[in-house]
């Protein structure tokens, strides 16, 4: 199929989760919605499980009397988390998802930030904060009594949780922001938010098969997209409990499609990479990759069967993945095409629900963030600042009247994000509003496009630039090898800075020896890493 426009998919319905589960429920109950590894192999939950785990799980909320309630959930990914979380929305609760690896006193404060009373902790995490977060802490180690004490409930009659008629703008959720400036916020989404993102947003996408899900369920990307797309369209999930499972998983799981960040595509791609080379196989492969475009081009397909390896680390199925929660190189999204991995960027932020464009299987821009999600509406500023407005964009911030107020202008979200809308409706940003660095000449610099140049070489981890004293820094973590290669990088400096005007060159490079600090999608907490210019603990520079 050519690269343009066609018709949306068309979507299974909902107004709202518990619609969405009722419906898969009755419609394909003995299809796996779920399936996770246990002790003894694998663990399936069917449709028709996860709604009676979910009504089990619910009757028992309302038994306990937590009604109206804010309810923290805390843990690693697990089945046990994504039932909670259902029984608690679907119950008319409010369901605060809360980062597992945050310190205690960062759990205690957010917790405290959206008046949360309750909390559903797994047991890895259940020690160290029970009755230090909110007034009572439930332990998910019970989940299978409470699942018994609630099928008893209703068996006896207890019919509370399941006439609970859900509210459209009630708060369903509240997820915590998780921008590069450090500073969260308690983002509230109605039911009406949730429900408007998956059907809209999966008219531009559907997945043909299983999804491995790898992203943390506390970030809006990884639990409505990642999560709650892929059940109303009907397809299984496998949960990854632990990133150092996540090579195991696709092979035992074969995945059709995985939502990822764009760190792990950058990690995939570099171990891809660095096993030609420890073949000596580099200038070869290259050689190959530039055969299969050309074959692509006279329309011959041979991707799946010449780079079969590299399909096999991936389990042998996946044919996409979505890509979202940081700015991506159009470089990877190429090269993984060419070895037959389709990799479609999108775009969005906790604020609206979260996702407002993606690229299309059939339908896509190289560079762009993506097409816009039908149903809603872009425009960008006179400052050039790309905003939206539709039923995706949040009920505001929790208790937070003065930044809601700057963020949601009559109706319009306005992102920080500066870009431009192209006719098709694709977006294409340009860097971050407040990123920008205005040098003392008037000349603006967004330093993603320095840093995105820089990251490109295989000696660069990770980079950050910036201006210091009206010059521009690049700071960068090396691979390990590289470490303290002043030399090298002074090279790098070079070529980046060749053909670029005076105003936009790098002046002096840093080099570190630890990562940077990164917020819950792994990007960089831009402002966090700065450093004071005036107290310099960095190991290397020049």
């Amino acid at each position: 199929m050519k690269n343009r426009e066609y018709p949306y998919y068309d979507v299974p319905q909902m107004s709202d989760l518990k619609d969405m589960i009722n419906r898969n429920a009755a419609e394909k109950p003995d299809q796996t919605a779920f399936m996770y590894p246990i002790e003894t192999g694998e663990m399936k939950k069917s449709f028709l499980n996860l709604k009676e785990d979910v009504e089990a799980f619910g009757t028992w909320m309302y038994q306990k009397k937590i009604k109206n309630k804010h309810v923290v959930i805390l843990g690693e990914n697990s089945y046990e988390w994504i039932v909670t979380f259902l029984a608690t929305v679907n119950g008319g609760n409010t369901a605060v998802a809360i980062d597992k690896g945050l310190p205690v006193e960062e759990v205690k404060e957010l917790a405290a930030t959206a008046e949360a009373e309750i909390a559903f902790v797994s047991d890895t995490y259940f020690e160290k904060l029970e009755k230090k977060a909110v007034k009572k802490t439930y332990n998910l180690k019970n989940f299978d009594d409470i699942l018994a004490e609630g099928r008893k409930l209703l068996r006896d009659g207890k019919e509370d949780f399941l006439k609970y008629e859900i509210e459209p703008d009630k708060t369903a959720a509240i997820l915590f922001t998780s921008g590069t400036s450090g500073v969260s916020k308690g983002v509230e989404l109605t039911n009406r938010n949730i429900a408007f993102e998956i059907v809209h947003t999966s008219q531009l996408f559907a997945p043909k098969g299983g999804v491995l899900a790898v992203l943390p369920f506390h970030h809006a990307f990884g639990l409505v997209v990642g999560i709650f797309m892929v059940v109303n369209y009907g397809f299984p999930i496998y949960i990854n409990k632990s990133l150092k499972h996540v090579k195991k998983n696709m092979v035992d799981f074969r995945p059709q499609t995985m939502f990822l960040v764009p760190l792990f595509v950058e990690f995939f791609h570099k171990q891809i990479w660095a096993e030609v080379e420890k073949k000596g196989k580099t200038t070869a492969f290259k050689g190959l990759m530039k055969t299969t475009n050309l074959l692509l081009k006279a329309g011959i397909d041979v991707r799946r069967k010449t780079y079969g390896s590299i399909h096999k680390v991936f389990g042998g199925e996946l044919e996409y993945i979505i890509c979202g929660g940081a700015a991506l190189d159009p470089m990877y999204v190429k090269e993984f095409r060419t070895w037959g991995i389709e990799i479609l960027n999108g775009y969005g932020a906790t604020e609206c629900s979260p996702c407002t464009a993606v690229n299309r299987p059939h339908f896509y821009k190289d560079g762009s963030v993506g097409n816009l999600v039908p149903g809603i509406e872009v425009k960008i500023t006179d400052e050039g600042e790309v905003a939206f407005k539709g039923d995706l964009i949040m009920k505001g911030y929790y208790k937070n009247p003065e930044a809601t107020a700057e963020a949601v202008i009559d109706g319009w979200y306005h992102t920080g994000d500066l870009g431009y809308v192209d006719d098709d409706n694709f977006i294409f940003l340009t860097g971050r509003k407040k990123n920008l660095i205005i040098l003392s000449n008037g000349e603006n610099i967004s330093p993603e496009e320095l840093e995105m140049d820089i990251a490109r070489d295989e000696a660069v981890q990770e980079v950050l630039v910036y201006d210091e004293n009206g010059k521009i820094v690049a700071e960068i973590f090396p691979v390990e090898e590289h470490f303290g290669d002043t030399e090298y990088f002074e090279k790098l400096k070079d070529k980046v800075n060749k053909g670029r005007p005076l105003y936009k060159q790098i002046a002096r490079v840093k080099l570190r020896e630890e990562d940077f600090i990164k917020n819950a999608t792994m990007k960089i907490v831009r402002y966090k890493n700065i450093p004071n210019p005036q107290n310099n603990t960095f190991k290397s520079e020049y």
